[in-house]
């Protein structure tokens, strides 16, 4: 009984605005191999971290997932691209804060553009953008753990929640 109370209580609540429900930001990101090398980009802006992600960012609504992934990559790097399968679902939160993310990795081919220092991300955040060998992400620091695996394997993948680190 005092758990009913305590749920319809709860829900009361968020009906009165003071507590909103929080959903997972839904982001994607393109697995970009070119000449056997990976491409990767800074993951913080300003300097904050070395650690380093795949291009692409988060979903606005009402375009599609491969839309979103076109536009998230040209605005990073400058590249346009295809999209092709998606190859990994990988989930990170940040409990402290309420955060919680999952991405959709896809397989992507460069149509047109080369990289360029001079390329500017219109958010600011993405500052360096470089191509990785499979041994070089060894000497680096990446999330997801499974990236390699997607990146140069064949089979799709499942990378379950895991705690956000700078």
């Amino acid at each position: 009984m005092a758990a009913a109370v305590a749920l319809d209580k709860s829900r009361s609540a968020r009906q009165r605005g003071r507590m909103k429900p929080r959903t997972p930001r839904l982001a994607v990101r393109a697995l970009i191999l070119d000449q056997d090398r990976l491409l990767m980009v800074n993951a913080y802006g300003g300097g904050v971290s070395d650690l380093w992600c795949a291009p692409g960012g988060g979903v606005n609504l009402g375009t599609s997932l491969p839309e979103n992934l076109i536009r998230e990559v040209y605005e990073e790097t400058g590249l346009r691209i295809t999209v092709g399968v998606p190859v990994l679902v990988n989930e990170f939160h940040a409990p402290e804060h309420g955060f919680h993310q999952v991405d959709v990795y896809f397989r992507c081919q460069i149509v047109s553009g080369a990289l360029d220092t001079a390329w500017r991300d219109p958010e600011g955040i993405v500052t360096e953008r470089r191509f990785f060998t499979r041994p070089q992400m060894a000497g680096i620091r990446y999330k997801p753990d499974s990236l390699p695996e997607a990146a140069w394997g064949g089979d799709m993948l499942y990378d379950p929640l895991e705690l956000i680190v700078r």
